[in-house]
């Protein structure tokens, strides 16, 4: 045998003992396994790092049905522990989902081989295998309106209209474990740079047409902008990416911009992006983190991708982040005051 064969099978496959391991030592010994066990280990271990870099700033990416899936206390916790400090996301999980439960209102489980018709008549939206009272969407839509009212008739980011959200549930949330009151709360920045895609566009439409001279209007340049003002300022950072799609680029992208505004601004120095999105169609969501070094975004020293569904994978590598303790020694970055926030 050779010693390159010998090197390259020096390394056994160790079994998974169920019996005789927590959550985080079973995510600790799924590194010794194989497929997506092993680079879901080795992704909780890059997160790890990102925290124990006390000169990393965190960002966190959500897509696709997270909130209404059962992850929101998972983030909330996150956002409280000081393990990210800047949150991209799609419209549906901080507005349709997050807000909507801050609200008071509820997501349900029900089951894919339900009669959607049947859903239809009775007012009932379906997410899959979870269902959502359409009625109570109507008034997350309202309120949406009602908060738009509010401000002064000019362009706003999301991150903006998303902490006058965070300040209305803090005077008349009816649940405190809401990503956008807390993130609201620590000064942790929200953007949705899609924001009309969700509730939050049937509620500004409502308030435009009703304000058709003076209005309220989401400027997503201006959170592209914002975004890159974050990463001039942080300097090194780091990606967890829950999905793909625009929060994924959103985030990538503020390297680039910021290079081209003629200020420093290295790679994202770790990324972790969990997808089953396959990358052979050229698909944003399924494009690897190691192409987004060829376009200047990421770094490939200290990335992974998980090709795995976002509710299976993330709760561990959270858990697992959680239970190293390494966020003890994280100072919050309040990163809204960046913006004249206070």
């Amino acid at each position: 045998m050779t010693q390159r064969k010998t090197d390259l099978l020096a390394t056994e496959i160790q079994h998974l003992d169920i019996k005789d391991c927590s959550t985080a030592e079973l995510v600790e010994a799924m590194q010794h396994t194989a497929f997506q066990a092993r680079n879901l280990s080795r992704a909780a271990h890059i997160y790890t790092q990102m925290l124990n870099d006390k000169d990393c700033s965190i960002i966190l990416c959500l897509a696709g049905s997270l909130i209404s899936a059962g992850m929101k206390k998972i983030i909330v916790d996150m956002i409280e522990n000081n393990m990210i400090d800047a949150i991209v996301s799609t419209g549906a999980n901080i507005v349709d989902q997050d807000f909507f439960e801050g609200l008071g209102f509820k997501h349900y489980r029900g089951s894919p081989q339900l009669n959607d018709v049947e859903l239809q008549e009775l007012a009932i939206d379906r997410i899959y295998d979870t269902l959502i009272n359409e009625d109570e969407l109507r008034i997350c839509d309202d309120t949406i309106c009602q908060i738009a009212d509010t401000l002064p008739p000019k362009p706003h980011s999301s991150r903006e209209f998303i902490y006058e959200m965070g300040k209305y549930l803090d005077k008349h949330g009816k649940n405190k474990d809401s990503i956008v009151l807390r993130a609201y709360q620590k000064n942790i920045p929200i953007f949705v740079p899609a924001f009309s895609d969700c509730s939050a566009g049937f509620g500004l439409v409502m308030h435009q047409v009703r304000h058709p001279e003076q209005h309220v209007s989401i400027d997503s340049v201006k959170d592209f902008r914002e975004l890159t003002q974050l990463k001039i300022e942080a300097k090194e950072t780091g990606l967890l990416m829950l999905g793909g799609g625009v929060p994924k680029n959103f985030a990538q992208d503020i390297v680039v911009a910021a290079e081209l505004l003629g200020q420093e601004a290295p790679l994202h120095k770790y990324a972790v992006q969990i997808t089953v999105a396959d990358e052979r169609d050229g698909a944003l969501s399924g494009s690897t983190l190691r192409e987004a070094c060829s376009w200047g975004k990421v770094s490939v020293v200290h990335e992974q991708m998980v090709f795995c569904e976002v509710t299976i994978a993330f709760p561990l590598i959270a858990h697992y982040a959680y239970k190293k303790s390494d966020w003890r020694h994280r100072q919050g970055r309040t990163y809204n005051t960046l913006f004249g926030t206070k």
